[in-house]
């Protein structure tokens, strides 16, 4: 009885972790083709990521909605030519994502090369099966 008992705690275990670790593959998904779709700037991706009722916050302080975010990008307005993150990490909870990584990156702002280096924290949301972005908020690194 207690081998059984040990067995049920061990395959219970383990249905859980693969759940975790399968929805940390689908956010990490959902991140690279967010980043692809901020250096394409292809509207379309832009859509596709974003919810509906996205808060994009800028480390200037302007917060965006979806319309504003997209065409910020898609425009050339705002124009990632490289993004690279690192010390990402990454908190599930149910529908819920809460990410927070570094975000160096260079830029071609209105046809101007520049870099950004911040901080940014993204909340995402499952809609429908896929993971929308539902907020953003940077911060500047000093």
């Amino acid at each position: 009885m207690k081998q059984l008992a040990i067995l049920i705690a061990i395959i219970l275990f383990s249905s859980v972790s693969f759940a975790q670790w399968k929805e940390e593959k689908s956010i990490l998904a959902a991140i690279d083709q967010l980043k692809k779709a901020m250096i394409s700037g292809e509207r379309s991706a832009l859509e596709a990521i974003a919810s509906d009722k996205l808060s994009y916050g800028h480390s200037s302080g302007l917060v965006e909605n979806k319309a504003e975010f997209v065409e910020h990008i898609a425009s050339g307005k705002s124009d990632f030519v490289t993004i690279d993150l690192s010390e990402q990490t990454i908190t599930i909870e149910d529908n819920i994502a809460v990410v927070r990584h570094l975000l160096n990156a260079t830029t071609n702002d209105n046809n101007t090369p520049g870099t950004a280096r911040i901080k940014v924290l993204l909340v995402w949301k499952k809609e429908h099966g896929k993971w929308k972005l539902l907020a953003r908020q940077a911060v500047k690194v000093s």
